[in-house]
């Protein structure tokens, strides 16, 4: 489970402030996977940050009660410096994982042949989405966070096969995926919220929330 009560969360840009979460307050349970539409630019990555526990809130409490996964897309916890081997290894260790599994794993799913022995600086930027994908399906987590879905990759095998393991992964456990686009959102999650103006209004279906959200960005 991951609980927000009354958290607020700002920044400021140098002329004013940007209110990302004021006084918000809202629960994912497990088995209940949560859809949150934001236009761009209104904070999803921060929200996200958020329940993962890389970023704190200005105010409020963030409770969390499961193995939640670090967000699809972050590589804070990687080095540039050294290979997906090292990396791989080095995170299943972090985890209490078998390094050898967790190395074949990414390995197998990535398929990004000698560049796996490359240091990640190298990668491109699709290279670098899909080794944390990768990464992130190899562990082992309650809860599964999303920034903007799928990762940018144009490998459509790896599409594939990645998308494939989530789905399957995700009968089993709860995942709470942020984007600006409902489509996004459709094959994966039960219940939705809409984050605007700092406030997030959270319902039961996806297709309640997008009806708040078509009229709210293109009324």
């Amino acid at each position: 489970m991951i609980e927000f009560e009354n958290v607020s969360k700002s920044f400021w840009t140098g002329s004013q402030r940007k209110v990302i979460l004021e006084q918000v307050s809202f629960r994912v349970e497990l088995g209940n996977s949560l859809g949150i539409l934001a236009p761009n630019g209104t904070g999803k990555t921060t929200l996200i940050n958020m329940m993962a526990g890389l970023e704190k809130p200005d105010e409020g409490t963030i409770r969390r009660s499961s193995r939640i996964s670090f967000p699809l897309g972050f590589m804070g916890g990687v080095v540039s410096k050294v290979s997906a081997v090292e990396n791989s290894r080095y995170i299943a260790r972090l985890y209490g994982l078998d390094p050898d599994y967790v190395e074949a794993f990414c390995r197998w799913l990535c398929n990004l042949g000698e560049y796996f022995e490359q240091p990640l600086g190298t990668y491109s930027s699709g290279m670098r989405a899909r080794f944390s994908f990768a990464l992130m399906l190899a562990l082992d987590f309650d809860i599964y966070l999303i920034d903007e879905g799928m990762p940018g990759s144009t490998d459509v095998e790896f599409n594939k096969k990645a998308g494939d393991i989530l789905r399957e992964r995700l009968q089993n456990t709860t995942t709470v995926i942020v984007s600006h686009q409902p489509e996004t959102l459709e094959k994966f999650v039960r219940s939705a919220a809409v984050l605007m103006a700092g406030k997030l209004h959270m319902f039961d279906t996806l297709e309640e929330a997008k009806q708040l959200y078509d009229y709210e960005t293109q009324g």
